[in-house]
């Protein structure tokens, strides 16, 4: 469960990559002669980012891997804030971004897994942690998602923060109406 306070009080959602995004597997391969790395996404997270997005909630990645599969991802998600370093050097990165959005270290959410995103789970307003995450990064979490990263934690996340912002319906109804809408249904007697 998520304080509908702290909830309310966000204003940019923060996400790390490999063990959140993705199910922390890296598969490495060649193709003429050439490294080729795939990652695993989630086709549910998509439509997490994508309610937060058309709820004009900013989302970012700062990851502490340099990964054209990330690239790739951020693109189709549309998340125009993408920091990534082999170092993991990921503080400066998100108070750039938190600058530019003039948003405080209070005001922004950051889902992590793993030692190189303590830095900013202990600054953030409301730091969140998926299933598969270390025991430091779970003992500084304010929520816990049910999932594991790479297997639906964001769309998980997205629910309940917004639920507890009160918004969730009406972002389920601007999302599908975007869509089409729901037909209307008839019952023959």
């Amino acid at each position: 469960m998520i304080d509908p306070a702290i909830a309310r009080r966000i204003k940019l959602i923060g996400l790390d990559v490999d063990g959140v995004m993705t199910d922390a597997g890296v598969y490495l391969g060649t193709v003429g002669g050439e490294t080729v790395e795939l990652k695993r996404f989630d086709i549910q997270d998509n439509v997490g980012v994508r309610l937060l997005r058309e709820a004009n909630m900013p989302v970012a990645i700062v990851s502490g891997r340099i990964s054209p599969a990330t690239t790739a991802r951020a693109k189709e998600l549309g998340i125009i804030d993408v920091f990534q370093d082999d170092g993991a050097q990921k503080l400066g990165a998100f108070e750039q971004i938190l600058a530019r959005h003039e948003v405080g270290w209070d005001e922004a959410a950051y889902l992590g897994d793993d030692l190189p995103d303590l830095t900013l789970l202990t600054r953030v307003g409301l730091p969140v942690c998926v299933a598969n995450a270390t025991p430091d990064v779970r003992a500084v979490a304010h929520h816990v998602t049910a999932a594991r990263g790479g297997h639906g934690a964001i769309r998980e996340f997205v629910e309940t923060f917004l639920r507890a912002r009160g918004e969730w319906d009406a972002a389920v109804e601007r999302y599908v109406n975007a869509r089409g809408g729901l037909p209307e249904v008839t019952h023959v007697a």
